[in-house]
């Protein structure tokens, strides 16, 4: 087990399946040293999608869950995109993040929605996941979901 395989068990996390394109688009593109990741939805590896609008349907604290989600989609992505060895991965570089509102005036602070995903790649990648990033709020993303995110990582040759 690899040092980022390792720190994944110590936090209690397991890693979905990658997540297959439900368009036409690939889960990634590889371009020199960096994997372009295609935005990763609320679902968990069950299956179960979290869905709804922060500030009508949902809480921060549940947007918050539904951003580590897309973190653990994410991650799962990189996994693909390194042969299966996260310690390729040299650095989260940025991080984009929708968070489905309506585009209602709420009191949701979708910066902390996206920290649910900022934070689970520092807790993974230590230094190496600190990334730039944007958050925006949107009034419908694919499937209901909550929240989608996507990367650019760079990795090892």
């Amino acid at each position: 087990m690899n040092t980022i395989d390792h720190r994944l068990a110590e936090l209690g996390l397991t890693l979905p399946k990658p997540v297959a394109p439900v368009a036409n688009y690939v889960p990634y593109v590889l371009s020199g040293n960096l994997v372009f990741i295609a935005g990763q939805v609320s679902v968990s590896a069950d299956g179960t999608f979290i869905k709804g609008r922060l500030g009508e349907d949902l809480t921060l604290e549940q947007g918050q869950a539904a951003a580590r989600l897309c973190a653990l989609n994410l991650i799962a992505q990189m996994k693909d995109a390194c042969d299966g060895d996260l310690t390729r991965v040299k650095r989260i570089v940025k991080v984009g993040g929708f968070v489905s509102t309506g585009c209602v005036p709420t009191a949701i602070d979708i910066p902390k929605i996206i920290n649910g995903c900022s934070d689970l790649l520092v807790d993974v990648f230590g230094e190496a996941g600190k990334h730039a990033r944007f958050a925006v709020g949107a009034p419908s993303l694919p499937l209901d979901c909550a929240v989608e995110i996507d990367a650019v990582v760079e990795i090892e040759a």
